[in-house]
């Protein structure tokens, strides 16, 4: 059964926030306060029931032109390009050029495709161009809303099937390089591993007597996936084609009609998923009517692919360990098998149950996770867990820039018109996240980024020393022109233009702007003897911490009623250092880097 949905009626201000945060990399404050007026089930149709535009094509700014159709050329500079992909793509996270109506729907896409990205994980330095990294990208897209369709093969085994002859998977994972004779194992392992049945939850999974083997899957089926998965080369000249996507795909080596390497061992392509004792036996044999008489073609590759994806997905860890990775991503990442277990008993099985029930499609999964009651009420007063889904994810890199940027509006040169300063603004923002201990699309090792899957640090991976430092230097330099940075915002027109309000309070200001930007935010006071100790807001003692340190930069000795004053004064110049300030106060803290 699909997890029961949440039906408290509207939303409110923090629940709207939650929601945006984790589906959509964060609102304004106009987007937070109209979905505030939203049930859990229209803000979440209002997010992926949408018609969405095809991003436009990356620009070259030298030629003006896109690049990712043209002529592959190894001897263009591919650095550059892979920057250009990375930042086109930051673009896309942050709306960019979307008309206003679309904004939220088409971040909340963004999202599922960087998800996608996390789970299916690119290094670009062993794909080594550009356009396989643009083109899976595409894929992902094509795939992120598979609930808007009824097309019987758009859903994530499908997906699975296509990212195996993927041009960059290929290429990252040593696919080109699995011939007849002489297999190479490295795909057909992380395939198990990441992308598919893995190794069970920690702390559940039964001993094993094979050496290197695990529960669900062993060096057996390691051996015989590469079997299966062999015989396939990129093809860069983009000539290759999958008929579904219409994008770029590799190809087998020989030709279609004879694929000269790919190993037709039938014998050897067995497949138990499971108890030894218990699991039924998957024999992958090359369907009769699309071989060449005995000697493999494209389409019998391609075919004994899909039957390996069909074995494994049939076993029922599968789409549980793919719905641990989505519950991950959008609600909470337990850290102890106490707090996982109860999860993985129930919200895990019935998002595997949906999952299941779809198809294996992913969009009705995350939607019934974003409509639930557990996924806004897993906290405060009825807590099901030892942690708080609000504000329970240290945020990522990515989350914090870019749903900082989306919260004050933050518009990017266009594109299309001054491709140049885009592309140096989008620069600046990749090494913003490097410093925040993000190589983007250059994860450490083909597992991704430890925050989403390595147990039992999960995201809190992100924080360190010198990366909380970074963080908080970013928020510094955000609001002051003088300093470092391409990205600004103007704090004195924000707050004119969105809190002018309430800003001749200091208080009122405080309270308002926090309500928009924190995760816990329910019954704020200033008075110490209110009584706030239910995890469900943030102290009175912080509170005065944050106001403490916006008004004494006023260096007033009546700093508040000082404040008021030149507020009314309608003094620019003094007021936005003041304000620059306020926000180091609110944003320059633990609190702000949880989601």
């Amino acid at each position: 059964m699909p997890l029961p949905e949440f039906t408290g009626g509207s939303l409110g201000l923090r629940r709207a926030a939650h929601l945006l945060r984790r589906a959509a990399f964060g609102g304004t404050k106009q987007q937070i306060d109209d979905f505030a007026n939203l049930t859990a089930a229209a803000a979440v149709d209002r997010l992926y029931g949408a018609t969405l535009p095809d991003p436009p094509l990356p620009i070259d700014p030298d030629t003006g032109t896109d690049w990712v159709s043209a002529p592959f050329d190894d001897s263009v500079n591919n650095i550059n390009m892979e920057n250009y992909f990375r930042g086109w793509f930051i673009g896309q996270m942050m709306s960019q050029g979307v008309d206003e109506s679309l904004s939220l729907p088409y971040a909340a896409r963004e999202r599922i495709v960087y998800f996608l990205h996390t789970h299916f994980t690119t290094i670009m330095s062993r794909v080594r161009t550009a356009q396989a990294l643009y083109f899976q990208n595409q894929l992902f897209r094509i795939f992120a809303l598979d609930g808007a369709t009824t097309t019987p093969d758009k859903d994530f085994k499908t997906l699975t099937v296509k990212l195996c002859v993927d041009n960059a998977m290929l290429r990252v994972l040593d696919g080109v390089l699995n011939v007849k004779g002489e297999p190479n194992e490295n795909y057909a392992r992380e395939f198990h591993e990441l992308y598919t049945i893995g190794r069970g939850l920690e702390g559940k999974v039964p001993p094993v007597t094979g050496q290197g083997d695990y529960y669900y899957y062993t060096e057996a089926e390691v051996k015989a996936a590469a079997l299966v998965f062999s015989g396939w080369d990129s093809d860069m000249t983009l000539e290759t084609i999958d008929p579904d996507t219409l994008l770029p795909r590799g190809k087998v080596k020989g030709s279609t009609d004879n694929a000269t390497q790919h190993n037709n061992d039938t014998a050897r392509k067995r497949f138990q998923y499971g108890p030894r004792d218990l699991a039924p036996v998957v024999q992958i044999t090359p369907d009769p009517t699309l071989t060449n008489g005995t000697n493999p073609t494209e389409e019998s590759a391609l075919d004994e692919i899909r039957q390996l994806v069909d074995a494994v997905y049939a076993n029922p860890e599968t789409p549980q360990n793919i719905c641990r990775k989505i519950y991950r991503f959008f609600v909470w990442a337990p850290h102890t098998p106490e707090d996982m277990n109860p999860i993985d008993e129930t919200i895990i099985k019935e998002m595997a149950n949906t999952f299941i029930a779809n198809n294996y499609k992913l969009q009705p999964v995350i939607e019934n996770l974003l409509r639930s009651q557990h996924f806004y009420e897993a906290a405060g007063g009825a807590r099901e867990v030892t942690d708080d889904n609000f504000g329970g994810i240290i945020k990522s890199p990515i989350d914090l820039v870019v749903g900082t940027y989306r919260f004050f509006d933050v518009q990017l040169p266009d594109m299309k018109t001054n491709p140049v300063d885009f592309y140096a603004a989008t620069k600046d923002v990749l090494g913003i996240l490097e410093d925040h201990g993000m190589m983007f699309y250059e994860p450490f090792d083909i597992a991704g980024y430890d925050a989403y899957y390595q147990y039992s640090t999960y995201h809190r991976a992100w924080i360190t020393p010198n990366t909380l430092t970074e963080r908080y230097n970013f928020i510094q330099r955000l609001f002051r022109a003088e300093q470092p940075g391409l990205v600004k915002v103007n704090p004195h027109e924000f707050i004119r233009n969105n809190f002018g309000d309430v800003a001749p309070s200091a208080r009122d200001l405080m309270i308002k702007v926090v309500t928009y930007l924190l995760p816990n935010i329910d019954k704020l006071s200033f008075d110490l003897n209110t009584d706030q100790d239910d995890f469900t807001t943030l102290t009175a003692e912080r509170l005065n911490y944050f106001l403490g340190r916006f008004v004494e930069s006023t260096g007033n000795a009546n700093p508040e009623v000082y404040w008021g004053t030149t507020w009314a004064s309608y003094n620019e110049q003094e007021l936005t250092p003041w304000l620059a300030t306020f926000f180091d106060a609110i944003l320059q803290t633990p609190e702000y880097q949880l989601g």
